[in-house]
């Protein structure tokens, strides 16, 4: 073992979950470091700095910021296929993303807790997203949110355009819930809303994983840790396989200007690389015996729930006509980004009282477009390899509206509630008229069914690939991250959510890391094991 290659901790990705571990762990000075992101430091690029420029980041997924992979045709959405990317730099897909800060609410943390215990409560969560983030907005109970933590979050705009009060009041109306200040307020998760909360500084720039956790303040621009910390980035290295002695994982296997490079940890290895995150354990023997054994992998430990259960939220639209004197975004204030949004249950009326949809407005070019996201979905997708060779894309399959329930709860959303909202905003306003899908179109189930898969778009909130969850309800980790049938191998990102969450996925990312890094802190003290086993999961 290379004494120069060995620390108490490797961490792969410098994404949400992977840059607040390196962080919380680098605070004992004492404890090394490494941490190894596939692509480069890009905070100072003004594409990834300007906010305003997040829409077309997540538009074009030039190689320079995104991992390039296409996932399997759809057989749900007439076989077109979607980008299989995120981020490829640091911050990873905290850079890239459209910056919606949105908690998973008390109801989807209940059932984490049900099945993981008191660690996931949502008094638990709450406390930890108050301890994160340095909240800069309005809301009707302060004690909510945090404000010393290291996210800036920012509530935008102040003072809402003309366009963002036409739809507020449209929905309003349209859907019977009032008007809310905060939808991250446990007590106010639904209900129509003016401003967004960002992941942005107060001057408006983007807050990503790398600038609010791997600043300058933490570790310099050529990857080493100041101030005492033992903490060392490695950009540009692609990570290769996990290395195991019998079952314990002991170190990686990565590349680096074209040579193969070994680390090794001294406690644990921590993967959190998003979606690339089954494709690692995979390659490192850990996933269904008989598929590993076709690619000439050998099999460190046997689950066939690696890279099963994959999630994502379904994304569409409505387009209207605008106002032309009506702007999208005020003036002083083009990173505001959006022009108001709305957190809706299932419009048939089930669980009334849970978030099942999510409306995003956007105004652009004389026109205002509500983005769809279904939150509620019920197909599952999968993640295979094709080959044992690591830089081979994945065969990623997200399995859109293969459950036809998914499908109806869609064409209701535009049934009930764009709808019912392009009736009333054409009453406030003439100008505002539907215009794709027309309600022609709405009121025609089989129209509306092929204007859904034709217009159907793709959603970044991959989840649930290596569930936390017992091994014998689907789960890959268990409630803090550590790997099912092997030793000292955590994994920690959006890949182990184990219910699918109620809006944007960064928030519970996160989370995740945050939770996962404190627990690692703990110092088990001398007691019985029964003790220490009830003790872990109180709060910290």
């Amino acid at each position: 073992m290379d004494k120069k290659m060995t620390y108490d901790y490797i961490v792969v990705g410098t994404g949400p979950a992977g840059a607040v571990i390196a962080n919380t762990l680098s605070n004992n000075k004492k404890t090394s470091v490494l941490v190894l992101e596939a692509g480069g430091n890009n905070d100072h690029d003004e594409p990834i700095r300007n906010s305003t420029a997040a829409a077309e980041l997540e538009e074009n997924y030039s190689a320079q910021y995104f991992w390039q992979g296409k996932g399997i045709p759809q057989e749900g959405l007439d076989d077109r296929s979607f980008e299989w990317t995120t981020g490829r730099l640091a911050g990873g897909g905290s850079s890239i993303n459209g910056e919606q800060y949105v908690r998973p609410t008390s109801e989807v943390m209940r059932n984490w807790e049900e099945l993981l215990g008191r660690t996931w409560s949502p008094q638990n969560a709450i406390h930890r997203f108050k301890q994160l983030e340095r909240f800069s907005g309005e809301t009707n109970h302060d004690h909510v949110h945090g404000y010393h933590g290291k996210i800036n979050i920012r509530q935008a705009p102040e003072h809402p355009t003309s366009m963002t009060e036409k739809l507020t009041t449209a929905m309003e109306r349209a859907t019977g819930f009032p008007r809310i200040l905060d939808y991250n307020d446990p007590h106010t998760p639904l209900g129509p809303f003016t401003r967004w909360q960002l992941y942005q500084k107060l001057s408006g720039n983007r807050e990503s994983a790398s600038t609010a956790f791997l600043s300058p303040l933490v570790v310099s621009r050529n990857g080493h840790g100041v101030h005492g910390r033992k903490l060392t980035i490695r950009f540009h290295t692609t990570v290769l396989r996990i290395l195991f002695s019998q079952r314990r994982a002991i170190g990686v296997e990565f590349m680096q200007e074209g040579k193969c490079i070994r680390a090794y940890s001294r406690k644990k290895v921590i993967i959190s690389a998003g979606i690339n995150s089954a494709q690692l354990l995979l390659l490192s023997g850990i996933g269904p015996a008989d598929s590993l054994r076709k690619a000439n992998i050998p099999v460190v430990f046997h689950n066939r729930n690696v890279g099963q259960s994959l999630r994502n939220h379904t994304l569409n639209s409505a387009t209207f006509s605008a106002n032309p004197n009506d702007r999208a975004l005020p003036l002083n204030d083009p990173n505001a980004l959006y022009s108001g949004g709305a957190f809706l249950p299932d419009p048939t009326g089930i669980a009334p009282h849970r978030r099942a949809v999510q409306l995003i407005g956007l105004g652009s070019n004389g026109k205002l477009t509500i983005a769809i996201i279904y939150l509620r979905p019920k197909s599952r997708g999968t993640i295979r390899l094709q080959t044992k060779d690591p830089l081979q894309i994945v065969l990623a399959n997200e399995g859109f509206l293969q459950d036809p329930e998914d499908m109806e709860a869609i064409k209701n959303t535009y049934r009930t509630y764009i709808k019912d909202i392009a009736h009333e905003l054409s009453h406030i306003d003439s100008s505002y008229q539907l215009l794709s899908p027309d309600i022609d179109t709405i009121e025609d189930d089989a129209k509306l069914e092929s204007f859904i898969k034709e217009n159907f778009d793709h959603n970044h909130h991959q989840q649930g690939s290596l569930r936390m969850a017992p091994l014998s309800k689907g789960g890959v980790v268990d409630r803090f991250g550590r790997v099912h049938g092997v030793n000292d191998l955590i994994v920690a990102d959006a890949s182990i959510i184990p219910f699918t969450v109620d809006g944007n996925t960064s928030a519970s990312a996160y989370l995740i890391g945050y939770t996962i890094a404190k627990h690692l802190q703990k110092v088990p003290r001398r007691r019985k094991i029964k003790q220490y086993i009830w003790e872990e999961s109180e709060e910290e």
